[in-house]
């Protein structure tokens, strides 16, 4: 790929891209990690996963307004008729379009080219790790989520018995502990492995962190607070 072009496609995405959790760094992000996967593969069309990789995001802003939305199915449409308008064939187009639509994890479309697959273990592998529960973090305070929940009784709740995914314990069961085995390249396999034990010891560590803390809600009930209005001084 010529260098005009790709700072043409790099300031289209950069139009694009106005969320602080799945911003430009985060493109750039994928895009190096894509390039380091892709240097250990066989016959990859860098230009489609290079285009791929800087514009596979562009449809957030979207989903973010309309959470009906796919961003991945949007921003695939966006990057076709981007890339038909300003001289890439209709394949090349298409390709690249094939790979924004299957990088969602929440999605039953599964990619299947290795750029796709390339571009897939990319983008997961940033919410894995440390980088991984930093994103998760942000993204749940620009929704307005908690960091956890309690229930009737006031408990903490762990995140295992969720309906759907309201806290960051309950995104850790929903999505984050289960990307460590959903990984089509070896090398991305080899590096999420490595980055599994980050992620369990956190969690781990948050809740016991929070269970300690909660042990001064007894005290307060039990010892402190006292529904016999007798023994109040007036």
């Amino acid at each position: 790929m010529e260098k005009n072009m790709y700072k043409f496609i790099e300031d289209y995405m950069l139009e694009c891209m106005q969320d602080s959790a799945h911003d430009c760094q985060h493109v750039y992000r994928v895009l190096f990690m894509a390039l380091l996967i892709a240097d250990k593969e066989n016959n990859v069309d860098l230009d489609v996963l290079i285009t791929a990789c800087l514009l596979h995001d562009i449809g957030r802003e979207k989903q973010f307004k309309d959470k009906s939305c796919c961003h991945a199915e949007v921003g695939g449409e966006m990057a076709f008729d981007f890339l038909r308008k300003n001289g890439w064939s209709y394949d090349k187009s298409n390709h690249v379009k094939q790979c924004i639509q299957s990088h969602r994890f929440r999605t039953d479309r599964l990619p299947k080219s290795i750029e796709a697959k390339i571009l897939f273990d990319s983008d997961k592998l940033d919410v894995t790790g440390s980088m991984g529960i930093a994103r998760t973090l942000i993204y749940k305070g620009q929704v307005n989520e908690p960091l956890y929940t309690t229930d009737k009784n006031g408990d903490i709740q762990t995140g295992e018995d969720f309906i759907k995914p309201i806290s960051f314990m309950d995104e850790y069961h929903y999505k984050l502990k289960k990307l460590y085995t959903n990984f089509y390249t070896n090398y991305a396999k080899e590096i999420a492995q490595n980055r599994q034990k980050i992620l369990i010891d956190y969690y781990e560590n948050l809740l016991s962190e929070i269970q300690f803390t909660y042990k001064g809600k007894k005290i307060l009930y039990d010892d402190i607070l006292n529904d016999n209005t007798d023994k109040i001084e007036r």
